[in-house]
Order: structure tokens, then sequence, then C-alpha cells
């Protein structure tokens, strides 16, 4: 794959949604590149936010950084054994906020990478540029059995918990220490309908947020700059695949497409929100936006023989949360098509462990108020909700033989452990959801969960009620994660662990 370094090289530049750009030229190596057209002075321009690797497949990858100013932004990436690399570029401009996405191809399947990022004034090197670098690691080919580790969160910086002015995100550092093959950003990664003030919910002092409440693309922007200008969360995100998927306060509190307005300072009456938070979350994330279909978020991924992971959108395709959930209406939270895919997706799967990733709890019922829908799968003591749709995939699950199978939620800011046997007649199909969070929020407690499904509860971690935390000492032992480690002949081991990384209730697993 390497060319002749002096030979000079004609760089594609194509541009895409949230500046996507396809196709790669070769080079023997960076500095060469950088130093090929010397006669040249060219401007370097300030990387401010990034650099993240999403979407890590077999044989790709998203690169994501953003700039300060209308530039291109060129990256570099070297495959660590055999040093083969590729260049690309990509002009950014002030449509996505200076962010650029490039996707590289034809990788190689697990193997290590490493990718220098840097923006300049033209299409040429820019030899003096500031530039950062990342790895990652990419997916094994799907019938390797190889061990693997991953840590799923979400609910970063809701209720006013924001970037402490002395430890930021805390809870950044415990996931640094593990080693890990990718993280999961499990939804509510922004509160766009909040704000961060200079004293925190629980009373500490935090860096604060230059923002409003978001109902422009500015303030929707802002948001994603300041969460991810934490110095240890950026640390994450530079130094492992990143998977991201969104949940509502990316665009606002329990949004669906029929519900995605708001009235009162600073919204406009009628205006809806779900194009801007939408357009927000592909500028500020690293997803591989299909041309076919760039605004679907639902997808999977596959990572060696032994798992794989279905992301779902909770959000795009829903019916209003307030609709009457029964069984003549049909009602759906994932539309028609995502659901015929998941069916699909799972059917086809011969991965030992499919773990599906849902930004909404499966009992848990949440919707505030209560009268306005429920949110999640379960309408609890509602009419409202969308059980219905949960339960048909439950039975397709079971009808199909689809075993060893484990979602993964966020969204409710405490943690809790539920195995449901949904079916009394056959009493050997179960279904294990782990709940975790927050990151980083406030704490909002119940117990109540849906009993439908032969519910049972293994584990609950949070505070006794809403109100019965007072500090931000206190606050900080009741942030968590969730970790997932999977040995090379398939055993499985769930972890939730507090802000330190400590482990909080770990299971153990087989596969059927």
């Amino acid at each position: 794959m390497k060319t002749n370094t002096f030979k000079k090289t004609v760089l594609p530049v194509c541009l895409l949604v949230s500046g996507l750009l396809h196709g790669a030229v070769s080079l023997a190596d960076e500095d060469s590149y950088r130093q090929k057209e010397p006669h040249k002075s060219v401007s370097g321009v300030a990387i401010t936010h990034g650099l993240m690797a999403g979407d890590v497949q077999e044989h790709s990858a998203i690169i994501w950084a953003r700039a300060d100013a209308e530039s291109y932004m060129h990256v570099f990436l070297q495959e660590k054994e055999s040093r083969e690399s590729m260049h690309q570029v990509v002009k950014v401009t002030s449509a996505h906020d200076f962010t650029g996405k490039i996707k590289f191809n034809k990788l190689k399947a697990d193997s290590d990478y490493k990718y220098t990022v840097w923006f300049s004034s033209s299409r040429h090197a820019g030899k003096n540029a500031e530039k950062k670098t990342g790895r990652f690691h990419t997916a094994p080919e799907k019938g390797k059995a190889r061990a693997l580790s991953f840590a799923w969160g979400g609910d970063l910086a809701g209720q006013n918990v924001c970037r402490d002015v002395k430890e930021g995100f805390p809870v950044f550092n415990a996931i640094n220490a593990m080693k890990l093959d990718f993280f999961i950003g499990l939804g509510d990664m922004i509160y766009a309908d909040g704000t961060c003030t200079e004293q925190g919910k629980y009373g500490n002092q935090q860096i604060v947020g230059n923002y409003d409440k978001s109902a422009n693309m500015n303030n929707y922007w802002a948001h994603w700059k300041y969460n991810h200008g934490d110095a240890s969360y950026q640390k994450l995100l530079a130094s492992m695949p990143y998977y991201a998927i969104w949940d509502d306060h990316e665009v606002v509190n329990d949004f669906g497409p029929l519900h995605d307005t708001r009235s009162g300072a600073p919204y406009t009456a009628g205006q809806h929100l779900l194009p801007m938070g939408l357009q927000a979350f592909l500028d500020y994330n690293p997803v591989d936006e299909s041309p076919d279909e760039p605004k679907r978020l639902y997808r999977s991924i596959r990572w060696g023989k032994n798992f794989e992971l279905f992301v779902l959108d909770t959000r795009q395709y829903r019916d209003a949360n307030i609709e009457a959930d029964d069984t003549s209406l049909k009602k759906t939270m994932l539309g028609r098509e995502q659901l015929t895919w998941l069916k699909e997706k799972l059917k086809s799967s011969d991965a030992t462990w499919k773990m599906i990733v849902s930004s909404v709890p499966l009992s848990i019922p949440t919707g505030y108020p209560a009268k306005n829908g429920r949110d999640g799968w379960s309408g609890f003591d509602q009419q409202t909700g969308f059980a219905q749709e949960l339960k048909g995939l439950f039975a397709f699950m079971r009808d199909e033989g689809i075993n060893n199978s484990i979602w993964i939620t966020t969204d409710v800011h405490f943690a809790e452990v539920f195995r449901y046997t949904p079916f009394s007649d056959t009493p050997e199909f179960k279904v294990h959801e782990f709940v975790t969070g927050p990151l980083s929020a406030g704490l909002y407690p119940t117990r109540d969960f849906d009993t439908r499904w032969g519910t049972e509860s293994l584990f609950f971690y949070g505070p006794q009620s809403m109100f019965s935390t007072k500090t931000y000492a206190e606050a900080k032992k009741w942030m968590n994660f969730g970790a997932v480690n999977i040995t090379e002949d398939g055993v499985m081991s769930i972890t939730v662990r507090d802000i330190n990384g400590a482990v909080l209730y770990e299971q153990t697993m087989y596969p059927e």
C-alpha cells in the first residue's frame, strides 16, 4: 500500500454531511508528507475539540475533530505492525461548527492504529500546524474468538451537575484506568435543555457553560463543546473507539417527532427542535452516516465470534408518548423499519452474546409528568408506554431461539439489574437488563418497576430519595457506569462500578 513519498499526490476532497469524507490516499509516513512542499507557508488552525475514533468495525473507522475556523482537516492514519498508512483531507465550515469527520476503509481487522489530526488554511500540508494523536483497535473478524472488554455510561452534565472546577467529570478517570476495547455513550451525553452555572446543584464550584437552553444551533453546539472540553473525557475518546447514541436530552426532555416543541423563553412556540438536536448530535459524534440514510442512527457492530452490539434509536421514530398502548393500535417506539431490521439482525446473528442498547429502560417507569405519557417501554400505572411492542419483540426472540441476550440502558440516574422471565409457559427463556448512571447528573431514585415480564430486581444502587443527597461529595458516591468482560471462550462478566471504578455488583454469565 505504500507509495513513493516524493511523488506529488492529488488529495481528493469530498464534502458530505458533517464533512464526512470517503476514499483515501496512501503515503509512506506523516513527517515526509508534511514536509513535501516546503516552499508553501501554510498557516495552521487550532484544534479546539477532539480527537475521536467512532463506529469502528473490522475494516473501517470514522475520525472526528473540530477546528476554530474554516479550514482543511487532515488525518494521517498508520497501522502499527505494517506501518502502512493513509492520509485524507476534508474541508470544515461554519455550517457544521467547524467539525469534521473522515471515514477510513480497507483497514486490517483486529489491528492497532495510530492517527494524527491537524488543520490548515489550505489543502496543503501545513507543516507548522498544531497536531494531536489518537489510537484505536479495529474489531476482530466475526469468526475469531478473542477476549473483549468495554464500558458504557450515560447521563452527563444533567440538572446542573456539570464540570467541577477541580475535578471536571471525575468518573472518566476511573474509566481511563481500565484497559478497554471501546466505550459506549448511551444517551443524554448532553442536557440541551439545561444549563451549567458557577455553583452546581450539590453546592460545588463548576466551570460555567457559556450557553442557554437550546433553541438554536449555536446553543446545541455549545452544549457539546462544553462536555467535550473535559480533559479526562477527551483522553478517553482519543484512546479507544467510541459508539454514540442519543436519548431525549440531546434535544429536549421526553421528546419524539410528534412532541418536540416547547413554549416560553428561550423557545419559539411551534418550532420543532428535533432537526436541530439531530444535526448537532451528528456534527459532534463520530457516527458513520450512510449517504442513502444520512439521519439513521440505529446500527450494529460485530466484535469477533462472541459479541454483537445492536444500537437502537428510541427517539426518532416513536409514536406520541400520550397515545394509549394496546394491541389494536400497535403503538411503536422503534418504527416499523427499525423493528424489522432488529428482528432480522438478531435472527441472522451467530454471535455468542447479543447486546441491545436502549436509551430508555425496560421496566422502570419514566416520563414526567406521567399524564403526558410514559417515555420508556413500561406504562407501569398508565395506559401509555410501549410495552406491547416490547412484548412482541420478546415473543419473537423466544420463538426464534434467540438466547444470550443482554439489554443495557441508562436514563434514570441510578443503577439496577433485572432478570426477566417474560413467559410463564417457557420459563427457560430469560432476558437480562443492566441499568447504569448517572456519569454526572442529578439523582432521582425510585423502586417502582413493572412486574408484567416476570421481573426480578437483582441489584439496586441509588440514594434513599431525590432529596437525601445534600453535598457534591455525597452525590459522587452514587455516580456509576457499567463494564463488560468476555473471555475468549465466551464467558461474560458484567459489572456495575462506582465513580472510582470499584465493583458494586458483578454477574458472571455462561452462554447457553
